[in-house]
């Protein structure tokens, strides 16, 4: 979404000169997905452009009590400073790939992988699952892993799950996954049943968004760059 297209979005609520209930949701709800992209405080001054060119043919205070109003829809969209989620989990045992499958099976829009390999066919199900109820699943993997016996990758490929590998002489080492851009899984953790079964292994799984945000970048660097 262009700065111009947000900007004629805010200004057609702000033709008649108040911001309802609805129009408030409506504007959450469509600048809910950009806060990644499009930090709250330049959402703030482009609705305080909208306000100044609307004030240039009215003096009407009804487009200060709309600015207000959107101003408190943007507060929604500030980063949460407090941390409600922080999780650790260790294996060997069952606690690590439960909570793997838990997060795929609560994705709802999109899930990010970028693990070293995948082996283990209880999470790989769950990749699928995830995909054919319509959720945007992409995987980052090491292409040399995704040859070895037993890997999943081309089972996620065969079924239709957006792929990429690395083609260096080095290897893709990364274990995290994004899901939602909400929850950051991030740890020494393999997908696979080795490391459930028998490794010394660990994640955490944090809404802290500041991390969140650098993963974000990491991830959409690395699927360019695999292109």
């Amino acid at each position: 979404m262009t700065k111009d297209q947000i900007k004629s979005t805010l200004a057609l609520t702000l033709e008649d000169h108040q911001l309802s209930r609805s129009e408030r949701e409506a504007l959450f709800q469509v600048f809910e997905p950009l806060r990644d992209a499009v930090e709250p405080l330049e959402l703030r001054r482009l609705a305080f452009e909208v306000a100044r060119d609307a004030l240039r043919d009215s003096s009407d205070g009804g487009i200060l009590a709309w600015l207000e109003a959107l101003c408190k829809v943007l507060d929604r969209l500030e980063p949460k400073t407090e941390v409600r989620v922080a999780e650790a989990y260790f294996s060997p045992q069952d606690e690590c790939w439960r909570r793997i499958v838990h997060l795929l099976d609560g994705a709802r829009q999109h899930v990010d992988i970028c693990v070293f390999t995948i082996t283990d066919d209880r999470l790989s199900e769950a990749i699928v699952a995830a995909h054919r109820r319509g959720v945007a699943v992409r995987v980052l993997t090491d292409n040399e892993k995704a040859e070895d016996e037993g890997s999943d990758i081309d089972r996620l490929h065969q079924a239709g799950v957006p792929l990429r590998t690395d083609r260096s002489l080095h290897h893709m080492h990364h274990k995290f996954a994004l899901f939602d851009n909400r929850l950051l899984l991030n740890g020494s953790y393999n997908w696979t049943r080795g490391a459930a079964l028998y490794n010394e292994e660990n994640f955490a799984v944090t809404d802290e968004r500041r991390l969140i945000s650098a993963y974000i970048k990491a991830f959409e660097q690395l699927w360019n760059r695999l292109s």
